[in-house]
């Protein structure tokens, strides 16, 4: 029989699947013996079976009683019990944690009977009728969807009615007079009472958790980052223990680490007579941890015990809520914390220094994402005028964008190709589709555990918090400075989340730590997450099996690959160095009506080419590198077909003749026009029917490649045929290249040998990859074109009209053109390397489309058995770190989620 519901006694952190993320860190802690308040947890498989059917499963509801029962009998309370009520927390906790789920409702069980009882037992009318606001308020935007501006309209109407400046200078008359205009909210605005049955407050609660899994912001987050749709969450069902029963209780978070640079000490924020949604809400600005030594020096020193015995046990950055009730200290949550990616290099480099965890382990911690923001510039702090406010900085890192001041706009204007900071008072879950769409987020209260700051420091975007001098007026769109400076929406400012700074305008920028390291191999006087970063590419190279190349068409950018680390060219595309001023000389080999004429083009395309490799092999020199001969089609290289025709007809419409040379170009270009190019004359196909064309690119290639070997160099040039669909294609046009390269090689005296191979760019070269083997020496996947030849569309087209459509309806997880389809692509990709192998042993096969670069796709690849990636200069340490980490046990690398 199905079972449903677990007591904390019975779980612990290796059931995160099925008691969710929050339920089992509360049961790990619990059997650590540290003091938390005793509960249970409706697992992840009761709320997949109401997503299934919408409708609690059997046996649940007689489970919930039953556990209930229990948490009554230990605490000597019941729920709803009218003198001395037992209330209780409900709190959403999937697998990952998730910052689009339902928010937490607190003091379930309270009602106009229970709401006195409270009162006489805890001697504190006010926090009985503060407990009781929050309920209401609580349920009534959670459960019943209720708009919470509502009930925020009404307390600061009620504030600034009696002059207060915060809450907690409202009265238990005051509070009392919320809690009925509360009431009569969610009446007018659902037509339901607000329910005065404890055990239906539970039920429901229960359900609205459930129901969260499926609601827009949490199905936004789980697109943006992978997680699963089908994992469900749990349910946390806890005692309650209260912050807000004066000024020697409260509640705060921690952090073992700080989790915005890594440095090691106690970290987080605290906000005396407070319950803990009060917190990370950022309704009230908090006081750093260290002041709670003042206030309660007894409970900071075991909260810091606590801590202590948490990271040790975790092996990492802990994330801890807690509440202090009249000096009793509870631990309320704990969950590996949240961090930016210097705090992720950081920690990992010290966790391994102090013996808390493997090399392996350090490495696992990292990613290739985190590594890539840390080579964004940030701001020229000698460029970025006066400053316009200070805040917390919460999550590090540069930006610049148009201010906005709700989520709907910030989506509005990105979706237009706009770069938008958004502007709050504080964020809540429901700003989250904005907090995606912006480059940062800015909010005039709260700190740096807010909403604001763990949900940006989570998605790796640029947050500052609490900045109060700013008062931030949505209505009016606008907020205004202390000295009275206003800005209006649409105004660029600069948000520096390392400094908490921000100013007006657009800063001028400069380039990181991190990519002046990678640049120079310079760590004589480099941050501490600069040495981090150096030692995780170290271990990584060390571990890694696959080789990373990029893909670079000149000199500059090869040499520029070869400083980061690349270990060769996969990629060289030849197309790309017939632009500029040598097009002229395309267009007249394209226009030759005769051999002679077509010659004259291609000798002179010759030396330009040969140039181009000697500088390109220089660069890499004892090194591969891949060069794949011309790839598009033709026409690509004439001028626009509408343009030329608008020039003739307009000559002609003058009654003057039109330019010989225009119509001979227009005449080119239509016998050339093709209605889908992409799948038209190009790639083998070109070299087959252009007379001279493959013979030119292979003698330029062996050329520089006698030049290089004259000049005491070491090339390693390899040849690659884009496109080839069939092995005979591929036959032919092999026998072409080694014509030309023993031609070369008698003519100069040096032997010149390249290996031969093809772009796996087609389902059928996959899907007949044992007979073009017999041809190839070696494979390189063109996973771009590969992906729009399976799924039967172009990018440029399908981007534009339907892709946000297909995100958005769960068709993709992610674009196909940004991390590799493992059902369709992939499965090409794995047959092509069984059966290209099978038929030659040893054959060399790499990845060169842009999936190279892409951290998920490495792994991919590692799993698949190829050689090496090739992405582009600036993605090649990321795939470095990447490929290290794929080569680790499965059991040694860590979700960061």
């Amino acid at each position: 029989m199905v079972r449903y519901v677990y007591d904390f006694h019975e779980g612990g952190r290796e059931l995160a699947g099925l008691l969710g993320g929050k339920g089992a860190n509360l049961a790990e802690m619990t059997r650590l013996g540290l003091p938390v308040p005793p509960g249970f947890i409706v697992s992840t498989e009761a709320c997949r079976a109401f997503l299934t059917t919408g409708a609690a499963p059997d046996g649940m509801s007689g489970e919930v009683a039953r556990y209930l029962a229990a948490l009554e009998e230990s605490a000597g309370r019941r729920l709803g019990q009218p003198d001395d009520p037992l209330l209780l927390s409900v709190r959403s906790g999937a697998r990952f944690s998730m910052p689009g789920m339902m928010e937490t409702v607190l003091d379930v069980g309270l009602d106009d009977d229970s709401v006195q009882g409270l009162a006489k037992t805890s001697g504190n009318e006010r926090f009985a009728w503060d407990s009781y606001r929050r309920l209401v308020q609580m349920f009534g935007s959670t459960v019943m969807h209720v708009d919470s501006a509502l009930f925020e309209q009404a307390m600061a109407s009620l504030k600034a009615g009696r002059g207060v400046p915060d809450d907690v200078h409202l009265d238990a008359g005051d509070l009392a007079q919320l809690v009925d205009t509360y009431k009569k909210l969610i009446h007018e605005q659902t037509g339901e009472h607000f329910p005065q049955s404890p055990a239906e407050q539970l039920r429901r609660a229960i359900v609205a958790v459930f129901e969260s899994w499926n609601g827009e912001r949490a199905r936004l987050y789980r697109r943006r980052e992978h997680i699963p749709e089908d994992l469900g969450t749990a349910v946390t069902v806890q005692r309650m223990v209260y912050g807000n029963l004066g000024p020697d209780s409260g509640s705060g978070v921690a952090f073992t680490r700080d989790p915005a640079t890594g440095r090691a000490g106690l970290y987080g924020d605290y906000l005396s007579n407070a319950q803990g949604e009060d917190v990370v809400a950022g309704i009230r600005n908090t006081v750093p941890l260290a002041e709670l030594e003042r206030l309660d020096a007894r409970s900071y020193r075991l909260l810091r015990t606590h801590l202590r015995t948490l990271e040790q046990h975790y092996r990492d950055l802990c994330d801890v809520e807690f509440t202090i009730e009249r000096g009793t200290l509870w631990m309320l949550q704990t969950r590996v914390g949240k961090r930016t990616a210097e705090a992720a290099f950081a920690i990992a480099a010290q966790l391994v220094t102090e013996g808390l965890i493997t090399a392996e382990e350090g490495l696992a911690r990292v990613s290739g994402d985190g590594l890539a923001r840390l080579m964004f510039p940030r701001f020229d702090p000698r460029a970025t005028g006066e400053v316009l406010a200070r805040g917390l900085p919460a999550s590090p890192g540069a930006a610049v964008g148009a201010v906005v001041f709700d989520s709907a706009e910030a989506v509005r204007r990105a979706a237009a190709g706009e770069q938008v900071v958004l502007v709050r008072q504080e964020t809540t879950p429901d700003d989250l589709p904005g907090m995606v769409a912006a480059q940062a987020v800015l909010t005039s209260r709260g700190g740096k555990t807010s909403h604001a700051a763990v949900v940006a420091r989570g998605m790796g975007k640029v947050c500052v918090c609490g900045a109060e001098e700013l008062t931030v007026d949505t209505s009016a769109r606008r907020f205004t400075t202390r000295d009275g400076t206003v800005v209006q929406e649409g105004e660029l400012i600069s948000v520096d989340g390392s400094a908490g700074a921000v100013y007006p305008g657009a800063a001028a920028l400069i380039p990181s730590e991190v990519m002046h390291y990678l640049e120079s191999g310079d760590q004589s006087e480099a941050a501490a997450v600069v040495r981090a970063v150096a030692g995780a590419l170290q271990q990584a190279d060390g571990v890694r099996r696959m080789e990373v190349r990029a893909n670079a068409d000149t000199p500059e950018d090869a040499a520029r690959a070869r400083r980061f680390g690349a270990q060769g060219i996969g990629l060289c595309r030849t197309e790309h160095m017939f632009l500029g001023e040598r097009r002229k000389l395309v267009e007249e080999m394209i226009l030759a009506g005769s051999d002679a004429r077509r010659a004259r083009a291609l000798d002179a395309l010759l030396p330009l080419q040969r140039q181009d490799f000697i500088g390109i092999l220089a660069a890499m020199d004892g090194l591969p590198v891949t060069i794949r001969l011309l790839d598009p089609p033709l026409h690509e290289f004439l001028p626009d077909r509408t343009e030329l025709a608008v020039r003739v007809a307009s000559a002609e419409a003058r009654g003057e003749s039109a330019d010989p040379h225009d119509v001979e170009l227009l005449d080119a270009v239509s016998h050339m026009h093709e209605e889908n190019p992409m799948l038209g004359l190009r790639g083998v196909r070109l070299g087959l029917v252009v007379p001279g064309l493959v013979a030119m690119q292979v003698r330029a290639i062996a050329e520089a490649v006698v030049e290089r070997t004259r000049a005491g160099g070491f090339p390693r040039a390899e040849i690659m045929v884009p496109l080839v669909g069939a092995v005979e294609e591929l036959r032919i046009e092999r026998a072409e290249v080694e014509r030309v390269l023993a031609q070369v090689s008698e003519e100069s005296g040096i032997p010149v040998s390249c290996p031969v191979g093809t772009m796996i760019e087609l389902p059928r070269a996959a899907l007949t990859a044992g007979r073009i083997a017999e041809q190839a020496e070696f494979f390189s996947f063109g996973t771009n074109d590969l992906t729009q030849t399976t799924w039967g569309f172009s990018r440029d087209d399908v981007e534009a009209a339907f892709f946000s459509a297909y995100l958005d309806k769960g068709v993709f997880a992610a674009s196909p053109f940004e991390t590799l389809d493992r059902e369709g692509v992939g499965r090409l990709v794995e047959l092509a390397v069984a059966e290209g192998r099978a038929a030659r042993p040893g054959l060399k096969i790499g990845v060169c489309g842009e999936h190279g670069g892409d951290p998920q796709s490495v792994h991919f690849f590692h799993a698949a058995g190829l050689d090496y990636v090739s992405c582009s200069p600036f993605r090649v340490p990321v795939a470095r770190l990447e490929a290290g980490r794929a080569a680790l046990a499965p059991t040694a690398d860590s979700d960061s989620r």
